[in-house]
């Protein structure tokens, strides 16, 4: 095939490239910008693409944010592009603050007390985030193979998971995923319109120049 990778990527290199780019997260983040504004489409529905996409980042369902934001995309008629592209606004550079927003929100809404070891990585004894996502599918991995054999099912860990972080970060992630995809998508409204009114001139002043050759000889 021509457009095949000519050296193929080991899975290892795959993953860590998945988790920090190559070049980084800052260019990752530019070809993703320089790719969303050449999106044939206006800049209002590339720009609700986006909102689907950044609204997704604050969804604690990590591995299903392409599925919602397409899906958020196609309800709100936005570009569905966009909105895979804009995913990527979660990251690891961003990753803790948008969990800190949505955990701190969603214990505030609920009136339940935010402990500060969850975000810092668990210390005193407090399991931290990293800590309760290994217990609940840890307790997954053991209750499905307890249907298989004779060990007792234990849901101590996805409980915990459940009340500390799941839940509340599925509630609070409403409301500052809104107010942050809102934001993006009125900045991005102007800037991908300018974006496509210079390119649309440049295009027009090459075409020109290809009817009129003499003119550019001169």
């Amino acid at each position: 095939m021509v457009f095949r990778r000519r050296d193929r990527r080991p899975l290892w290199r795959a993953t860590l490239e998945l988790l920090w780019p190559r070049g980084g997260w800052g260019r990752a983040a530019q070809y993703v910008k320089h790719r969303v504004r050449r999106l044939p489409d206006t800049p209002e529905k590339i720009a609700r693409g986006i909102w689907a996409g950044v609204f997704a980042s604050f969804t604690p369902f990590y591995g299903l944010h392409f599925f919602i934001a397409a899906g958020t995309a196609k309800l709100m008629r936005g570009n569905i592009l966009a909105s895979l592209m804009a995913t990527f606004f979660g990251n690891p550079l961003t990753y803790l603050p948008i969990a800190w927003s949505a955990l701190a929100t969603g214990h505030w809404l609920l009136g339940t007390r935010l402990d500060r070891d969850l975000i810092e990585g668990g210390q005193r004894g407090v399991c931290g985030i990293g800590c309760q996502f290994g217990n609940a599918f840890e307790d997954l991995w053991h209750n499905f193979m307890a249907i298989f054999t004779h060990e007792k099912m234990d849901w101590r860990g996805l409980s915990q998971f459940y009340d500390e972080v799941f839940y509340p970060y599925m509630v609070g992630g409403i409301i500052p995923g809104i107010v942050t995809a809102s934001v993006c998508y009125y900045l991005s409204v102007p800037v991908i319109r300018a974006y496509q009114n210079r390119r649309r001139k440049i295009l027009r002043e090459k075409l020109a120049q290809l009817k009129n050759p003499a003119d550019g000889a001169d």
